[in-house]
C-alpha cells in the first residue's frame, strides 16, 4: 500500500508518517519507482507508535523501545553501555512519573463520574 492508505488505515497524516520515517520508527520498502510502499507489518506499528507518543514516551525512546522488541533483549543486553543505560533508567524514572499522574488523573475522573447519574452509561467501556 502507499502512503495515503496507511494514512487512512491509521489515521496518520503522511507528514507524520515521514516523520516517523525520519526518525527511524518506521522503514517502508521502496518500489522500483521509489514510492514508499507499506504491509499490514507496517501499519501495526504505525499503530503502535501513535500509542506510545500517545501515552507520552518521546519519539527517542519510542525508537530504543520497538528497536527492543525487535531483536531479543538479551542479545542486545551485553552491548548496553553505562551512558545508554543511565538514559534509560532516566526515562524509565520519567515514565513511571507520568503513569502514577495518569493513573491519579483516572482515578478523580473515574469517582467524579460513577456520582453522576450517567455513570452506568457513560463507564461501560472506561473500566
Amino acid at each position: 500500500m502507499k502512503i495515503g492508505e496507511l494514512s487512512r488505515r491509521t489515521g496518520v497524516s503522511t507528514r507524520l508518517l515521514r516523520y516517523y520515517e525520519e526518525q527511524g520508527l518506521i522503514a517502508p520498502a521502496r518500489s522500483t519507482n521509489t514510492y514508499r510502499t507499506y504491509d499490514e507489518q507496517d501499519v501495526a506499528r504505525v499503530e503502535q507508535v501513535v500509542g506510545l507518543v500517545r501515552a507520552g514516551v518521546p519519539t527517542r525512546l519510542a525508537r530504543v523501545l520497538l528497536d527492543l522488541e525487535d531483536v531479543r533483549a538479551d542479545d542486545l543486553a551485553p552491548s548496553c553501555t553505562r551512558q545508554v543505560a543511565e538514559m534509560l533508567a532516566e526515562e524509565l524514572t520519567g515514565l513511571d512519573e507520568r503513569i502514577a499522574c495518569l493513573t491519579k488523573s483516572r482515578r478523580t475522573l473515574l469517582d467524579y463520574l460513577q456520582r453522576t447519574e450517567h455513570a452506568t452509561s457513560v463507564l461501560e467501556g472506561a473500566r
